[in-house]
């Protein structure tokens, strides 16, 4: 059983998801054993039924205990490192440039 299942939303704004991710910590103080990463070109995954029913039965199979999610959208969908040089801003994201990803607001800077 794990302890937690936790859920974040990225999107190229703050107003449209276009990718969900949701992890499995199997107890207080632990790394994450499982990732699961879900994206759309088009529409909310916050609104998609058929996303939401598979991520509520990821869930389920990991028997996760309680499930925590992020109000809102928590940057963008793009990975540093990965999608765009580390220490750069998402060429495809201005929305995010120069924005703190947990109050949205533009830091100084």
């Amino acid at each position: 059983m794990s302890d937690l299942g936790p859920i974040a939303y990225y999107g190229p704004d703050n107003r449209r998801a276009t990718k969900a991710a949701v992890s499995i910590i199997p107890a207080t103080d632990s790394d994450a054993a499982d990732l699961r990463r879900w994206f759309a070109e088009t529409g909310d995954l916050r609104t998609d039924e058929t996303i939401i029913a598979e991520i509520a039965a990821f869930l389920r199979e990991n028997d996760v205990k309680s499930v925590a999610a992020m109000e809102g959208i928590f940057g963008c969908p793009h990975e540093e490192g990965i999608d765009y040089p580390s220490g750069e801003a998402c060429p495809d994201c201005s929305y995010w440039k120069g924005r703190n990803r947990l109050t949205g607001k533009h830091e100084a800077g």
